[in-house]
């Protein structure tokens, strides 16, 4: 079977087919660190790790880059806010911090490497020089900007003309650019105080001068335009043509349009064989946006839901469909999470007991077992359509639940490769940990009894013994037995 995507670039669904048989190049733009990552983000990020981990499935060697924009006039208006420090540095290393942990928290893999601007500015002028060099760029003012009449594809992949587009850039910018649709390369001097403004929080104190971060150039003291760092380090980390370029929907126009064209001018070569965007999370109608005030943040999530339940949403939509939060989508995640966890325990529960038997066969669930992987791959190879893929496993959830429930004696081979399917397709495949949880619930199982074991023992040492013989006689009614000794108390459970 094929694995096949839709790709923005032609609009039409393409088989795959990567340039060297045996890997696969993958650039994902990840996030300008101006805030706390939420939901919206956290969808793009497992849907990512999910192809990654499809194709990995598949047999491919993934490089996967993913980069974070810490050089951006949002940071700048950040300086001084709250914790995050009083340079432009400071507060994207605050909030890259809080970034890597919810990725973490979410079990996503961690990609070949995580980029940042501000390690790059060499590359990056050494790629706005090339364009001067080749005519699709010019300086102005100590700025230099794209010509996007020089490029003739120029709208292909937002499926817009030159006349169709509107002035990008600040309105300050204007004046510097032969065609309002041109953009910057690398901007002149440090943010003003009015691009500051403009994103700054109106309730702190305004900014009266400029402020970031600048680094020297053939042009002057300036920054780097936000569109040229992806392509610097998708070329520095990947090569000048990868096979797929992901990003969220509405990166499609101005930010992935103005990299297929600086890159393609540039090398003379195609930057990518594969545009593949993920549909924004919506609220109300709305995206799901830090400006909007509408989101939902990935640790308040976490914190809430759990990184399973959080998974288990997210993957409940395909990628490149339309998806909206509400609370409820999230509970009923929760509940479709515990019925898989639930239907793993008890099929490990079932094989590690006696009554899971070499000779017992039941037809139906051998069955349901034969036809999961094929309908769990084709689901996947249709555009990684984890929402298909997702069915299939609860089709074997429900035959598995049916074969413990119907018999006393079980199939012991079927149900050890229903076992091996949730843990290749559900946890390789899909990202979901199951033996981490319980781990987890374990300990923190644990921790609680030893709590009630030191309250238990300031009440014998206040003399308070019917308080501590009854605390004691609650663990064993619980499965808890308590055993006393010179050394102090010790426990057993009884986990049957």
């Amino acid at each position: 079977m094929t694995l096949t995507v839709t790709n923005s670039l032609s609009g039409e669904r393409e088989a795959f087919e990567p340039r060297d048989p045996e890997s696969v190049l993958l650039y994902f733009c990840g996030l300008t660190v101006s805030d706390l990552p939420h939901l919206g983000h956290a969808r793009a990020w497992v849907h990512v790790d999910v192809m990654r981990r499809w194709l990995e499935h598949r047999g491919y060697t993934v490089h996967h880059v993913e980069n974070f924009t810490d050089v951006n006039e949002k940071i700048v208006a950040r300086i001084g806010e709250d914790d995050y420090g009083t340079e432009e540095a400071s507060v994207a290393r605050y909030f890259i911090t809080e970034i890597l942990d919810d990725m973490r928290g979410l079990n996503l893999k961690r990609p070949k490497v995580y980029p940042r601007v501000s390690e790059h500015i060499p590359e990056i002028i050494d790629l706005v020089q090339t364009l001067l060099d080749r005519g699709y760029a010019y300086e102005s003012n100590g700025s230099v900007y794209f010509d996007v009449t020089q490029f003739e594809d120029y709208g292909t992949l937002s499926n817009q003309s030159i006349e169709e587009i509107e002035a990008q850039g600040d309105e300050a910018e204007r004046s510097d650019k032969r065609h309002p649709a041109d953009f910057a390369l690398w901007k002149a001097d440090a943010v003003s105080p009015d691009s500051i403004a403009e994103h700054r929080n109106p309730e702190l104190p305004p900014v009266e001068e400029s402020a970031g971060e600048t680094w020297d150039s053939p042009w002057g003291e300036g920054r780097p335009g936000w569109h040229i760092e992806c392509s610097a380090m998708s070329m520095t980390h990947l090569d000048q043509h990868i096979d797929i370029h992901v990003g969220g929907q509405d990166l499609i126009f101005p930010h992935h349009e103005n990299e297929i064209a600086q890159s393609e001018a540039a090398t003379g070569d195609r930057f990518a064989d594969y545009w593949l965007h993920v549909r924004l999370l919506e609220t109300e109608g709305e995206k799901m946006s830090s400006s909007l005030q509408n989101f939902f943040t990935v640790h308040n999530a976490l914190d809430e839901f759990g990184p399973n339940p959080v998974r288990m949403f997210l993957l409940s939509t395909q990628y490149s469909q339309r998806q909206a939060y509400t609370g409820e989508a999230l509970h009923e995640a929760v509940e479709r999470w515990d019925r898989l966890s639930r239907a793993y325990e008890r099929l490990i529960e079932a094989v590690d007991s006696p009554d899971a038997r070499t000779k017992v066969t039941d037809e139906a669930l051998r069955s349901a077992v034969d036809d999961t992987e094929p309908a769990f791959t084709a689901a996947m190879d249709d555009d990684f359509n984890t929402r298909e893929a997702l069915s299939a496993l609860f089709d074997l959830v429900s035959a598995t639940n049916r074969h413990l429930d119907d018999h006393d004696e079980f199939d012991y081979q079927a149900l050890t490769r229903a076992i091996e399917h949730l843990e290749t397709l559900a946890g390789t495949a899909l990202g979901f940990r199951f033996t981490d949880d319980a781990t987890a619930e374990a300990g923190l199982a644990d921790d609680l009894i030893e709590l009630v074991l030191a309250v238990r023992e300031e009440e014998r040492a206040a003399g308070n013994f019917e308080r501590a013989d009854a605390i004691r006689a609650d663990l064993e009614s619980l499965g808890i037995e308590v055993q006393d000794s010179d050394s102090g108390p010790s426990y057993r459970v009884d986990r049957r």
